[in-house]
């Protein structure tokens, strides 16, 4: 992992990324015109999807120019989860390629590809402006909260973590925490000498609000990197009682498509190095307006080999107008805040709290889920099957879900789709326990 995230010129591409922080205005978007106009020809030139699109509308009788992002159709989620293949260049071998799985917040399973070239330029950008700007760096130990089942769920007694010393990172199980074993964590990222953590928000709240009503602390701890979700006010002051150290966002997909984080004076800054990125009404294609919630479409510029053209990732973005500055100097741009990334979570008999259900569809053949949990033995989950659904796929869900939740009763019930709410999206996770 560290080979493929970190090579000989990290320093380097680190602070390349930092220098671009304080090009004008001007000089940036230049630069992404000039990115986008090379991923919009490799599009339309290398990438079977693109190209079938745009040899159709041909024989349709439309010449659009396809240099002009504006001339080209949005692409639902729905397109790439069917056919991910499609959408990677054909000079490209993905055997030689990193293949990466996540189902999102829409509980849609998607398969993506990147190079170890992309995979750099993308871990690079996070060390800058995820950790530079906190004062940390991936040199120093640090901690995880994060969707993995480091531990089975059965397990009651420490150690809730692992410690993967090639990257310096205690990756704690997000599942375990609870009153009994708050001790136990706080004991070890103090053991371990962590100095940041990058986490859920959820997650770290609860961790946090323990750890606080406790008496505890972990000392050494500088700063709290939040990921996945929404960073509340509430959350922040948790966290700060709890780590004593300040909380900052950010956001990003894997579809490595568009990305932001939170600078020292709260402002959400836009990555332009990610995507090129546009803000659509709901009834119409036209921009919304500033602080006026509308559709994210993106347009990836780091990943050239699967280029994802005016996607809709089903995320809501908040402009924060053109005019918008930041009292931290940086000229990336700013938005107001980004809607859509909240799921509930799911309570164990033993008083734990499960956070991150997407890897229970990693890999199976479902078009979308959603997991409903009814009471503390019982969860229902909602799935719309793929070709290749079967008996295997049944056993596999409900034994993931009991390797996090513990002996629960999982009942499947299949349907067309899962019922939309007023944005088009729908909750992945459910708690309907008071």
């Amino acid at each position: 992992m560290r080979r493929w995230r970190y090579g000989a010129d990290a320093e380097q591409l680190v602070n390349e990324a930092l220098e671009r922080e304080h090009w004008s205005a001007e000089r940036l978007r230049k630069w992404q015109e000039e990115r986008l106009a090379f991923i919009l020809h490799r599009a339309a030139t290398k990438v079977p999807f693109y190209r079938e699109h745009w040899a159709k509308r041909r024989t349709r009788g439309d010449k659009s120019p396809w240099e002009y992002l504006e001339n080209w159709s949005l692409v639902e989620k729905e397109s790439v989860r069917r056919n991910p293949q499609a959408f990677l260049a054909e000079d490209c071998d993905r055997r030689r390629m990193i293949h990466e799985r996540t189902s999102g917040t829409t509980g849609k399973p998607l398969d993506l590809w990147l190079s170890r070239k992309t995979a750099r330029a993308w871990y690079a950008l996070f060390e800058a402006r995820g950790r530079h700007w906190r004062g940390v760096s991936r040199y120093e130990p640090w901690a995880i909260l994060g969707g993995q089942a480091v531990v089975p769920a059965r397990v009651n007694r420490p150690p809730f973590w692992v410690w993967n010393a090639a990257m310096n990172q205690l990756y704690l199980s997000a599942n375990h925490i609870s009153d009994g074993n708050v001790a136990a964590y706080a004991e070890a990222m103090e053991r371990y000498g962590v100095t940041h953590l990058v986490t859920y928000s959820s997650s770290a709240a609860l961790l946090a609000r323990e750890i606080a009503s406790k008496g505890l602390q972990v000392k050494g701890m500088r700063a709290v990197i939040t990921n996945a979700e929404p960073l509340s006010q509430s959350q922040r002051e948790e966290m700060r009682r709890g780590f004593g150290c300040e909380a900052r966002e950010t956001y990003g997909l894997c579809e490595i498509a568009a990305a932001a984080s939170e600078c020292d004076e709260g402002g959400l800054h836009l990555w332009p190095e990610a995507g090129w990125i546009e803000t659509l009404d709901d009834y119409d294609d036209t921009p919304a307006a500033a602080g006026v919630a509308g559709r994210l479409i993106c347009t990836g510029l780091l990943n050239a080999d699967m280029p994802l053209i005016r996607y809709v990732n089903g995320d809501r973005l908040r402009p924060a107008g053109q005019d918008a500055s930041c009292r931290c100097g940086r000229q990336l741009p700013l938005i107001a805040g980004i809607e859509g990334r909240t799921n509930d979570m799911l309570i164990t008999r033993d008083g734990r709290r499960v956070y991150w259900l997407n890897p229970v569809f990693y890999g199976l053949p479902v078009c979308e889920a959603q997991i409903v949990q009814k009471s503390l033995d019982l969860i229902y989950v909602r799935y719309a099957p793929a070709e290749g659904f079967d008996q295997t796929t049944v056993r596999t869900i409900s034994e993931r879900l009991r390797d996090r939740m513990g002996e629960v009763e999982v009942r499947l019930e299949q349907t067309q789709e899962i019922p939309r709410n007023r944005n088009g999206k729908f909750q992945a996770v459910v708690c309907e326990i008071r």
